[in-house]
């Protein structure tokens, strides 16, 4: 199969291409290397580690998804699918710059929409995200959901890009995967997102922001398990779908603390702050449906993904 994977140079995107080339699938990665939110370098030794697991040279293009070029790029390489995992990531970073995640968020997945339909491509996968549930009474998540209350800016464009999704699966008839991911991490994990920032700052002695009293929970789930997820809906091409891809396994942050201080042989100096109103206090996933449709079933628990992840760090950190 030949895939195409916007954002493949960044966290979840590298290690989809490292996957998918394991597999030996016919895989063009594009990025734009964006410094957002970090230094491209930081991407471009995500690529070293895969070229170092896989054993070969692998080329991305370097490509902005919003190009008016875009329908030449995918005429050119005609990929059979494309999965759509480029965007400004970010809840409260959404804040300060809230015009940007229209023009990446909304417009780009628009700008790949269109053109994948001018392309003749006839499957699309929708990197999604479980912040689009927004405010809700229901535990746990389910797809079905009207998830009309997004809590951010961020929660928003991403709620924006599914209806996008839906709409030109209406009108053209593209087949269309959105996948709610819940709170990813692992290695290669962005060194913007709490448990990258925590072992950093904990490591180095330095003092941790804890949001609340720190019993909010999330569904944190490894980027291997997600991986196996995103595949799962490459193969699934039945009109228009949406599954959440979570552990299904809450977690306490004050319990997730507590792992990396017993991986970093350190304890964390803490500062508590108020609850922020763009999150929720509890995020957990309903996963029947994608066990079911797409032979979904996360393996990796917290304790097994903060050791892996931790072990990079310090590889990475070398």
């Amino acid at each position: 199969m030949k895939i195409l994977i916007t954002g493949a140079a960044g966290f979840i995107g590298s290690h989809l291409l490292e996957e998918l080339v394991k597999q030996k699938h016919d895989v063009i990665g594009v990025d734009n290397y964006d410094e957002f939110l970090y230094p491209s370098d930081y991407k471009r030794k995500n690529l070293q580690e895969v070229e170092q697991n896989v054993g070969k040279k692998v080329e991305i293009i370097p490509f902005d998804i919003n190009s008016s070029k875009i329908v030449d790029l995918l005429k050119s390489e005609n990929p059979d699918v494309i999965v759509h995992l480029a965007a400004r990531a970010g809840v409260r970073a959404s804040l300060k710059d809230p015009l940007s995640y229209s023009e990446f968020n909304i417009r780009g997945t628009i700008n790949l929409l269109e053109a994948a339909c001018q392309a003749g491509v006839e499957h699309f996968v929708f990197g999604s995200s479980s912040s689009v549930y927004g405010k809700t009474d229901r535990i746990p998540f389910v797809e079905d959901d009207y998830a009309d209350k997004p809590l951010s800016v961020y929660a928003a464009s991403k709620r924006s890009g599914e209806l996008m999704c839906y709409a030109y699966h209406n009108i053209y008839g593209l087949s269309v995967n959105c996948l709610r991911f819940f709170t990813v991490y692992g290695p290669r994990q962005r060194p913007d997102m709490a448990i990258h920032k925590f072992t950093r700052m904990i490591e180095s002695g330095e003092q941790i922001t804890i949001f609340g009293d720190g019993t909010s929970k999330r569904d944190y789930t490894y980027c291997k398990d997600i991986v196996q997820g995103i595949i799962g809906a490459i193969n699934y091409r039945r009109g228009f779908e949406v599954f959440n891809l979570g552990n299904s396994q809450v977690v306490e942050l004050n319990y997730l603390i507590s792992l990396i201080e017993k991986e970093t042989g350190k304890k964390a100096i803490t500062k508590r702050v108020p609850w922020p109103k763009t999150d929720p206090l509890v995020t957990s996933a309903d996963i029947t449906k994608a066990k079911k449709m797409l032979g979904y079933s996360p393996k990796t628990n917290i304790e097994e993904g903060i050791h892996n992840f931790v072990e990079w760090y310090k590889m990475r950190r070398v």
